[in-house]
């Protein structure tokens, strides 16, 4: 399944150690590109105002790493690649000193100080600031006491500034990989004129990423986000073009038909009632597909009754092996996905299909059948219905509706989907907790580690931990691999946290994500990185 490979988590770490103490790529504008024109390309209306701290999807997501630069990115294969950090030093992998580029700039022309760090980070881990990447930073000294629930605190104990290009990061424990997250849009730096009313900024954000706003207004709600390029960007993802619009649609079948008329120049979903065709529709050099690091699942919420305690355990595993995995990805995706055998992806190095307990992630309907027998024996399910919220803007109808009609056929209960006009309106139900039956989930990195896929969405409190998911003995276990010596000790520790996941099931991996991206006639360089995320900056007009 491996079309393009990432790096591996021990090739990332030595490469951390050699990016993370030298100057990072260089060279703002366009030189020597062909940027004659802005590029069109899909979203859908991000859900909260485009501050870094609480935005956690893609739709926001996608526009706010564009529109800030953090200590570091990363490159097409997932490599860490200074940016604004001239260095991250530490000897004992908990106490680190950041030393800042001279000369950085957020576009309304206020320097990109340490405290621009520091103060982001302090604002984003702040219990009374409710951001949903709060969990981030949970790693930083002081974050406890900052993000208890009711606390008043403001300020992590870890975080010091020294001047204005240095600062220190106390870590609450040892953990050498942790200048690998720092490429995440949760770490980017605010201006001062954030603070002062966070949710206006959010409305016309300023940040020091490669592109900016293109003036008021720019951000037309369910209409389009424009980006222009910023003229003082001077990290390693200059624009090669003139700008990026991004068209918000209601779904992917009205995008495509756009792209096909070339009123689009970028699709990075192809819906999947034409996924049989679009090789064929677009023709050869117009489309790409290769696996990433994503996955796609069903989240079960613990907070709801008939999921709580023997019974919920036993009809979460009779859900999952009442999917037919494979079929659903031989005739909805024409074979364009792969079935899951746990939590992460395949992509990401220390990937095991192997994982104990495993084997509840394979069809097995008798087997369904029976668990589902023996929950009905501790509490009966009724004649309720087990329904699955998803965003219709997303292309998810064929796929959510062959799920439910697995379940339906083999557990003899009414399965259905519940479908929201956007993705916004679907994650706010999520975030709130307000689910009243299964929420369709999907992953999509924020950097290269087996981590990311368990901490955020099923550590204790997380943001996007939607099914509000809690389990001391898997927390544990994540904060022994975050603690480990070595990568491979890591490995270890993460992958016998998903030995707690399988038997518990918070949610129900379906399969791992494969990114199938067109682009009209008209524009040319578009490729996809180690996270399926198009490389924007990069793509020119013909």
């Amino acid at each position: 399944m491996r079309f393009a490979r990432t790096s591996k988590i021990v090739g990332l770490a030595a490469a951390a150690a050699l990016a993370l103490s030298a100057c990072g790529g260089g060279g703002g504008g366009t030189d020597g590109a062909d940027a004659s024109a802005v590029i069109t390309a899909n979203t859908t209306e991000p859900q909260n105002p485009l501050v870094p701290t609480n935005t956690n999807e893609v739709g926001g997501g996608r526009v706010v790493d564009l529109l800030f630069e953090g200590l570091i990115s990363y490159d097409a294969s997932g490599a860490p690649v200074n940016e604004v950090a001239e260095s991250i030093e530490t000897k004992d992998s908990k106490n680190y000193t950041i030393t800042l580029k001279p000369d950085q700039k957020f576009t309304n022309g206020d320097p990109v100080t340490a405290s621009s760090f520091v103060d982001a980070w302090n604002y984003g881990a702040a219990a009374e600031n409710a951001q949903l990447n709060e969990y981030f930073f949970d790693s930083i000294a002081g974050y406890d006491e900052v993000s208890a629930k009711d606390s008043k605190k403001k300020e992590m104990s870890g975080l010091k500034v020294v001047d204005d290009k240095t600062f220190t990061v106390e870590l609450a424990q040892p953990e050498s990989d942790w200048p690998l997250r720092l490429g995440y849009t949760a770490f980017s730096p605010l201006p001062e004129a954030a603070f002062q009313d966070m949710k206006a900024f959010g409305e016309n954000p300023v940040g020091n990423g490669p592109y900016k706003l293109a003036g008021d207004g720019a951000w037309q709600h369910d209409v389009e986000i424009a980006l222009v390029p910023n003229p003082d960007y001077t990290g390693t993802r200059a624009p090669q073009n003139d700008g990026i619009t991004f068209k918000i649609y209601s779904g992917f079948e009205a995008a495509y038909q756009d792209l096909l008329a070339n009123n689009l120049d970028l699709l990075d979903t192809i819906p999947p009632s034409s996924l049989k065709n679009f090789k064929t529709d677009l023709g050869e050099g117009r489309y790409l597909e290769k696996p990433y690091a994503g996955n796609q699942a069903i989240t079960i919420p613990g907070y709801l009754d008939e999921w709580k305690g023997e019974a919920g355990e036993l009809r979460r595993k009779a859900i999952s092996m009442a999917i037919n995995r494979p079929e659903i990805t031989k005739v909805i995706f024409s074979g364009g996905r792969e079935p899951a055998t746990e939590f992460t992806a395949p992509v990401i190095d220390g990937y095991d299909a192997d994982i104990k307990g495993s084997e509840v992630l394979k069809f097995n309907p008798e087997e369904a059948r029976k668990l589902w027998a023996e929950a009905d024996k501790i509490e009966p399910w009724g004649d309720k219905a087990f329904t699955i919220s998803y965003n219709s803007d997303g292309g998810h109808k064929e796929w959510i509706d062959a799920v439910a009609n697995s379940i339906k056929n083999e557990l003899g209960i009414d399965a259905q989907g519940k479908p929201y006009a956007t993705f916004a309106e679907v994650r706010e139900i999520a975030t709130s907790k307000q689910l009243e039956g299964a929420l369709r989930t999907g992953w999509q990195a924020d950097y290269p580690s087996l981590y990311n896929f368990l901490g955020p969405t099923f550590g204790t409190g997380a943001g996007s931990n939607d099914g509000d998911y809690s389990n001391k003995e898997f927390d544990a276990k994540l904060r022994e691999g975050l603690s480990a010596k070595s990568p491979e000790a890591g490995t270890t520790a993460f992958n016998e946290a998903q030995e707690i996941l399988l038997q518990d099931l918070p949610a129900v991996p379906l399969w791992y994500q494969v990114r199938q991206v067109g682009w009209s006639e008209n524009v040319d360089k578009v490729d996809t990185a180690w996270n399926g995320v198009p490389i924007y900056h990069q793509i020119t007009r013909k």
